[in-house]
């Protein structure tokens, strides 16, 4: 079927879209999987977009897929279609001055969570079962809990990155998202590497007790301890490190292109980016090895525990700018543990309103493992009530 281009209701959804845009190459475990790509992975035959006009005008259509793409297609997955992303993927609101924001069926009133907030709300309204995307700051974890998923942000540098539009390399990584809990651990079993799986002795917390943290404990029959060692890390100066690094890596990256095409951002973003252009080299490289300080501190006090944290609920759709940024800011500082280590985390969904979820902060290789609770988690019908 050829391709219908975004429907009139889902225009904030999709770019493009088919029954299905693009087929699988391969009978596997994936049979029957439809998939909302984010605008950022090359799929061949059309050009990727990024979230932005001016730079899908220019950008020629992809040659072949990228390469988590490829993977999936050739498991058995459809591409349904190309879904929308925050301009550049920097943002975690999932707004878009251009094309509008995507629903959010979990919480009609609240923004869908960015930057994959295309696939993540093409995945709660059910028109896809699977949402691919990327995370580089919380741009999997904090849709799938404004959406009632299930996500995955694995391990840095388990998954290919070849044919993603990059932001901070440092930071980035494919992740994917699902209603259902089998659906994302069939995916790991195609996209991650064979690892044995890196099973926790218990679960930890800092305080307050996230809400669902007794709850998921009982039911992977885990003990719920409390972790003061990590009171020695501080989750504000880290925060400080890790956007002095990414601001810096994404004006590396982007910044060229930005001074080419002024006004071609909405006034938010680009001043995201523009901060990285005032990082010097010897602040970036500082705060690159505090984050490295910081990490190996971490590792030694978590010991092979999960760490369990909140990720709150989206704000408002009609929310003002002070709102926006202190909500972008309280909601990073509980993601930048597992983006500015490097380290898995998978959410899962609390039931309650408004909506939100639950993460597993692991060590590294700790992927399948976590995939595998939250396949648990689901069949116990985990309740968090909040």
């Amino acid at each position: 079927m050829s391709p219908t281009g975004p429907a009139r209701d889902g225009a904030a959804t999709w770019r493009v879209r088919g029954g299905p845009l693009v087929p699988p190459l391969a009978r596997g475990p994936l049979d029957g999987v439809s998939v909302a790509v984010k605008d950022l992975f090359a799929v061949a035959g059309f050009p990727t977009g990024a979230g932005n006009p001016a730079w899908l005008r220019e950008a020629p259509p992809a040659v072949a897929d990228a390469a988590a793409v490829h993977a999936l297609r050739m498991a058995g997955a459809a591409v349904a279609g190309i879904a929308h992303t925050d301009e550049l993927a920097f943002s975690l609101s999932g707004t878009n001055v251009h094309y509008g924001t995507p629903p959010n069926p979990a919480a009609p009133d609240r923004v869908p969570g960015g930057s994959t907030s295309g696939p993540a709300a093409a995945v709660a309204a059910g028109e896809a079962e699977l949402g691919l995307g990327t995370d580089t700051a919380g741009s999997i974890r904090v849709p799938a809990a404004a959406g009632r998923l299930y996500g995955l942000r694995p391990t840095h540098g388990a998954v290919a990155l070849d044919g993603v539009l990059p932001l901070a390399p440092s930071f980035d990584t494919v992740g994917w998202l699902a209603r259902d809990p089998g659906v994302l651990a069939r995916v790991g079993d195609v996209l991650l590497p064979a690892a044995s799986p890196a099973h926790p002795a218990r679960l930890a917390h800092v305080d307050p007790l996230p809400p669902g943290a007794v709850e998921l404990a009982r039911a992977l029959e885990l003990p719920l301890v409390s972790l003061p060692a990590t009171g020695h890390l501080d989750r504000d100066a880290l925060l400080s490190a890790f956007r002095t690094v990414q601001s810096a890596e994404a004006w590396a990256t982007h910044g060229a292109w930005i001074t080419a095409h002024p006004g071609a951002l909405g006034e938010d973003v680009e001043a995201r980016f523009r901060f990285g252009a005032d990082v010097t080299e010897a602040a970036w490289t500082a705060a690159a090895a505090q984050i490295a300080r910081a990490r190996a501190a971490f590792l030694a006090a978590l010991d092979g525990a999960w760490l369990v944290l909140p990720v709150g609920p989206p704000h408002l759709r009609d929310a003002d700018a002070a709102t926006k940024d202190a909500w972008r800011m309280a909601t990073l500082r509980e993601t930048v543990i597992a983006s500015a280590f490097g380290l898995p985390s998978c959410v899962l969904p609390l039931r309650g309103s408004p909506p939100a979820g639950l993460a597993l902060v692991g060590p590294p290789g700790a992927d399948r493992a976590q995939l595998g609770a939250a396949v648990l988690a689901g069949a116990t019908a985990m309740s968090a009530a909040r």
